[in-house]
């Protein structure tokens, strides 16, 4: 995506692995910046031929959401998915564009959620589906990057998307 020049961050496990500890993962988690012209692109970076990716139809009317529904785009023979979450008028997404980190990995330039966004997001995904793994990957996160962490942007994100009751979980499962 970056010689599309497809504006994106990478998030979810992969992030979380990166500020934390490794673990296995079966996919890769990006928010993207898309427009219709972008959506018509993914299938010239990703062929037909090696990748399954959803019709343009299917994107296009999500994107003007607030919170447009996700898709999958998944290479063929190995089975590796990436989910794909449209950015929308998401303020959570748009804040976490601005800082996001860059990491590199062979050769390229990876643009990388700040661990605050992760960690948020994280503490949602716990909530909807209550998968300890999100817990963990939190958890890690604190041990291994606590001091590149900014716990008063963390607080106000915890706030403002009100998963106080799955931080208080991470809080006191720590102590």
């Amino acid at each position: 995506m970056n010689h599309a020049g497809i504006r994106y961050i990478v998030t979810g496990s992969i992030a979380a692995i990166f500020y934390g500890e490794p673990r296995l993962t079966h996919d890769v988690d990006f928010v993207v910046y898309l427009n219709e012209k972008d959506v018509d692109h993914l299938s010239k970076i990703f062929p037909v031929s090696e990748f399954y990716v959803p019709p343009p139809e299917t994107i296009i009317p999500e994107l003007p959401k607030t919170k447009p529904a996700g898709f999958n785009i998944i290479h063929m023979d190995s089975g590796f998915k990436a989910d794909m979450y449209p950015t929308g008028r998401d303020e959570f997404n748009a804040w976490a564009f601005r800082r996001k980190r860059a990491m590199q990995f062979e050769g390229e330039t990876v643009p990388l959620a700040p661990p605050e966004y992760v960690i948020v997001r994280k503490l949602e995904y716990y909530r909807e589906g209550g998968s300890e793994k999100h817990i963990r990957d939190i958890r890690s996160m604190l041990a291994v990057s606590g001091d590149q962490i900014d716990r008063s942007e963390l607080n106000e994100w915890i706030q403002r998307q009100g998963v106080q009751e799955q931080w208080q979980k991470v809080q006191s499962e720590r102590s």
